[in-house]
């Protein structure tokens, strides 16, 4: 099977840039209720994950912050614990199971690197079960 199948297009995702600011990431984040986000670079490729938790302890870094100072301090200065670990659009089922079951979404980039989307979790799990319930109709 084609992992294309379930790709959630980058026009439909959230992501920011690492080149946004602290306080871009909190309200991007916010506005669409994700606890982890993809962060891409001006050209358009993937360069990692920014969680919840990454943004927690770069905070910590910074002492007396306030939201004005957030526009000053940039997503791309905060160490990141993990980079979910992305797929290319020829990679194989097995690979993005495998990836799946440690992330809540896996990345897809181009041969080049370019952010094309994302694949949930919940996307697989969800046809993995009607193909399920399709093989107890038929027993």
């Amino acid at each position: 099977m084609n992992i294309l199948f379930f790709l959630k297009p980058k026009s439909e995702t959230a992501y920011i840039y690492d080149s946004s600011t602290l306080r871009q990431a909190l309200e991007s984040m916010e506005y669409h209720k994700y606890a982890s986000i993809p962060l891409l670079n001006r050209q358009g490729e993937y360069v990692g994950t920014i969680t919840e938790g990454d943004i927690l302890w770069g905070i910590k870094r910074y002492t007396h912050l306030n939201l004005k100072e957030a526009e000053n301090i940039f997503i791309k200065d905060f160490p990141r614990k993990a980079d979910y670990a992305a797929v290319t659009a020829d990679s194989d089922m097995e690979d993005l199971i495998q990836k799946a079951m440690n992330q809540n979404f896996v990345p897809v980039v181009d041969d080049g690197g370019k952010y094309i989307g994302i694949i949930t979790r919940r996307s697989i799990i969800e046809y993995c079960y009607e193909k399920l319930k399709k093989m107890d109709k038929n027993s």
